[in-house]
C-alpha cells in the first residue's frame, strides 16, 4: 500500500476551507502532526508553483520540505508534489456536504518500501494535520 487516506467533515463551506489552505500564513498554523511549527520561504500558489518551507518538530528539530503545486482547482481540490525525500503526491479534496464540507485527504509515495516504513507516523499525522486544520477554519476572526 502506498495511499494513505483520511478525511473529516469540518462545519463550514469549502471556501472558506480553502481559504485556510491558499493563504501562507494560515497555512503555516496548521500544516503538519501536533507540535510542529513552520516557517515558509516560499509560497508561489499557482499551478506548477513552488511551496518551501521547514517544519519545526516539538523535539527542536528542522525538517526542510520542498513542493511543487500539481493541480489547483479552486475550492475543490488542491494537490502538491513532495518533491524532496520521502517523495509523495498529497490530494487535498473538498466536498460541500449539508453540514458544511468533507476534506479528504490522500498521501501516496512513489516508493512502497517507504510508505511501509512511514505509516506509523504518517497515519495520525494525516488526522492531526485536519485536526488542525478544522481549528484553524473554525477559529473567530482576528480583530484589527
Amino acid at each position: 500500500m502506498t495511499t494513505f487516506n483520511t478525511s473529516r467533515e469540518i462545519p463550514a463551506a469549502p471556501d472558506l476551507v480553502f481559504a485556510a489552505i491558499r493563504n501562507p500564513q494560515r497555512l503555516a498554523r496548521w500544516w503538519g502532526p501536533a507540535g510542529f511549527t513552520n516557517t515558509i520561504t516560499g509560497f508561489d500558489f499557482t499551478p506548477g508553483g513552488r511551496w518551501s518551507l521547514t517544519m519545526h518538530g516539538p523535539n527542536g528539530a528542522n525538517y526542510p520540505n520542498e513542493l511543487v503545486f500539481a493541480v489547483i482547482d479552486a475550492p475543490g481540490r488542491v494537490a502538491v508534489q513532495h518533491v524532496s525525500e520521502p517523495k509523495f503526491l498529497l490530494t487535498i479534496t473538498l466536498a460541500a456536504t449539508a453540514a458544511g464540507t468533507l476534506v479528504s485527504w490522500a498521501q501516496t509515495f512513489e516508493s512502497a518500501e517507504v510508505a511501509a516504513r512511514l505509516e506509523p507516523i504518517v497515519v495520525p499525522a494525516n488526522d492531526q494535520n485536519l485536526e488542525r486544520l478544522a481549528a484553524e477554519v473554525l477559529q473567530p476572526p482576528s480583530v484589527g
